[in-house]
């Protein structure tokens, strides 16, 4: 089936004429690369266009991103054993609230990037936990 924007101008670039097709998308999501094949119309100049909504492919990117967060969550957790933290005490220690690490830990919060780059700081170097502590 021909979509509406076939043949059409490109109105992002206004240089090229939008075609139907497939394009190959790669998305970044917290250093790990996720791969797919988008159907949609892009353009012959710029390359750019519009991606049909498919959604199976949504619920294989959620996959993937749950899968990216699980793994993470499991590293924030052996860290912070490996430290012999408790959750309240790594949650003071990064900034958050009493039960943040909780919720980190089992996936129903994500931790900001300050937080994750902390804990593999102090995995690499668990002698600057004393110097933290300290204040």
């Amino acid at each position: 089936m021909t979509s509406k924007w076939n043949g059409q101008p490109c109105p992002l670039c206004a240089e090229g004429t939008l075609h139907d097709g497939v394009k190959a998308i790669s998305q970044e999501y917290k250093g790990h690369t996720y791969a797919s094949k988008s159907k949609g119309a892009f353009c012959d100049h710029c390359a750019d266009g519009f991606v049909e909504f498919d959604a199976g492919e949504e619920t294989r990117w959620l996959a993937f991103r749950d899968q990216v967060d699980a793994v993470e969550a499991a590293e924030l957790t052996r860290i912070r054993k490996k430290l012999k933290l408790t959750q309240l005490e790594a949650a003071r220690l990064a900034g958050g609230g009493k039960n943040a690490f909780s919720r980190y830990e089992r996936g129903q919060a994500k931790p900001v990037a300050a937080v994750i780059n902390l804990f593999r700081l102090l995995d690499r170097h668990p002698e600057l936990l004393g110097d933290l502590k300290a204040g």
